[in-house]
Parts: structure tokens; sequence; C-alpha cells
């Protein structure tokens, strides 16, 4: 067992930490930031934030207050979908620079490849609020960011293989990542596969599952983690990075954080079996809340309008 410190050496040379930091849903003020500051004292450089998190001035604080140089963190967020008109992706950055207190991201994610009307607010939606902004329109909006120096690399989130098959040919700089829910009930095998061999590096969200997603409790992670004298969620940290994938595990417990650090040496029977767990569920997923949005993860059955 070993402290991980991998990094993916994205398409324009940014090296991402391979184990990053989630934040989705941890709102509870003064216990995030003391995270944050744990979890960098751990060895954590790779923070993952969002502007629908809604928790990005109390990261910001623990940011300001880390001791390490910034120069050494790799600090993540996500442009919300009520900002894709090209005219408001600039000022989206600006907002989330200003709540983290930093000059530049390392990386700005599309958080969907779905708009949203600008007078919509972060909490709740109906179909009426769908706005058919073409993804290249905001793609090149945030294109031109990284000439300015704000951000040092630009990707995706929630993307499918059908979107990015369509999209990459359009790109002037093409998406240095695309973050997805990645864990053995969804293990997007095939869209890793594409991503990898377009050179756009894949990071796993959710990936201990949560909720009815219960992948922590499998059998067949249990044996493996039992194996090799670990947790689950080690194990299922260890899979992701072997495929060489980034990975961002949220937890507030100092004792978690420092374990999902610590990554294992999987077999490759541990690999094979992991890979060939026969359960599919997916944690987030728009569809059949919002019918409209089924082309986003079943490309299969609806195609997406707007590229």
């Amino acid at each position: 067992m070993s402290n991980n410190t991998d990094t993916i050496k994205l398409n324009n040379d940014v090296r991402m930490p391979a184990i990053g930091l989630g934040t989705w849903r941890a709102n509870e003020t003064g216990v995030l930031a003391e995270t944050v500051k744990t979890a960098i004292g751990l060895g954590y450089r790779h923070i993952d934030c969002a502007t629908i998190y809604k928790n990005q001035r109390e990261i910001g604080k623990a940011l300001k207050e880390a001791t390490v140089p910034r120069s050494e963190l790799f600090i993540v967020s996500k442009i919300f979908q009520n900002n894709h008109l090209p005219e408001r992706v600039g000022p989206a950055l600006d907002e989330i620079l200003d709540e983290l207190q930093l000059d530049y991201l390392d990386l700005l994610l599309m958080h969907w490849p779905y708009a949203l009307s600008p007078d919509m607010g972060h909490m709740g939606f109906s179909t009426s609020d769908l706005d058919p902004v073409p993804i290249m329109d905001t793609w090149r909006a945030m294109e031109i960011l990284v000439e300015s120096g704000k951000v040092r690399a630009i990707g995706v989130s929630n993307f499918n293989k059908s979107i990015l098959q369509k999209m990459l040919p359009q790109c002037l700089i093409a998406p240095a990542v695309n973050q997805v829910e990645v864990h053995p009930y969804n293990p997007e095998h095939e869209l890793v596969a594409f991503c990898q061999e377009n050179n756009v590096a894949v990071t796993g969200y959710c990936p201990l599952g949560g909720g009815r997603v219960s992948v922590l409790r499998d059998a067949t992670v249990e044996a493996i983690a039992g194996a090799h004298g670990c947790t689950p969620a080690q194990v299922l940290i260890s899979w992701q990075v072997a495929r060489g994938l980034a990975v961002i595990p949220k937890s507030t417990s100092p004792a978690r954080l420092e374990q999902n650090l610590r990554t294992v040496a999987l077999s490759p029977d541990d690999m094979r079996a992991i890979g060939q767990i026969p359960t599919r569920e997916r944690k987030v997923d728009p569809y059949p809340e919002y019918p409209a949005l089924k082309w986003v993860f079943h490309e299969s059955e609806a195609e997406c309008p707007v590229i």
C-alpha cells in the first residue's frame, strides 16, 4: 500500500494529480474549510469545485490559509448551465475566481452539455428553462479564456461519446478532461477507452457510489478488500487509478481522507473481477425527471440536439 502521488499528463502537458478531493454536497460551514485544510496537510493537491455546489467561498478561505504554495495545487471548477451564452462565460469564470480567492484555475469544465436560460437560478428547473445554446459556442468562449491566462486547461463534464465525436473535430483546443460518473456499477468502459484514445483524460466522480448505488458493499469489492487488508473504498480508488483515471472521492473524516490517498496494487485478476461486475446503476442522471435530457446519458436512444 502506498501514498499515491501519481499524476496524469493532460493534452497540454499540464499535470493533474490522480487523486483529488471531491466537494459536492460538502456544505457544512467550518467543517468544509477544515476538511480542505486537513486534506492539503495529508498530501491532497487536487481540489474539485463547482459553482452549483454553493461552497466555493468556504473553500476559498481554506485555500487562502493553505500551507503549500499555490503552484503546487490543482484547483478545478465548473461553469453552471445558465452561463453557457458566450458573453456570460468570462464573467462566470471571474465570479468563480472571486469566490475561491484565486488568480487562475488549473482546470475549468463545462459542467453539463445542456444549457439553461440565463435567468435560471441554481435550484431546480423545468424543461421550459432549457436553452438551445450550441455546445461549441460555449466552448469557443472557454478557449479564449486559456489565452487570457485565467485558466491553465479547459474540459467538459458529463459528456458522452457521441457528443465528443461531434465536438472534437471542431475544437481549436481539445478538452483536456472529461469528468464523468465512474464506479464498477457504471464503469464507462467504452467512453473511457474513447477518451484515452483521443488524449482526453477522464476524472471519475462518485467513485464510491453512494445512496442506492451500494458499490462499497458489493461482494466482489469486499472480497478483494479483505484479501488486501484494506477498505473497499481503497479498492475502488485503486481500480480507477490503475485504469489511468483521476478520481475525486469525498470525505470529511481525517482517517478516511488519509486512507483514500493510499492505493493498493491490484492484480490483473482483481482488475478483471471488478471490471466484470454485472450490476449497472447510475447515481446521477437528469433522465427520467427531464425526458428532454435523455440524450445526455442515453445516446443510443436519443440524439444530442445541439453541438
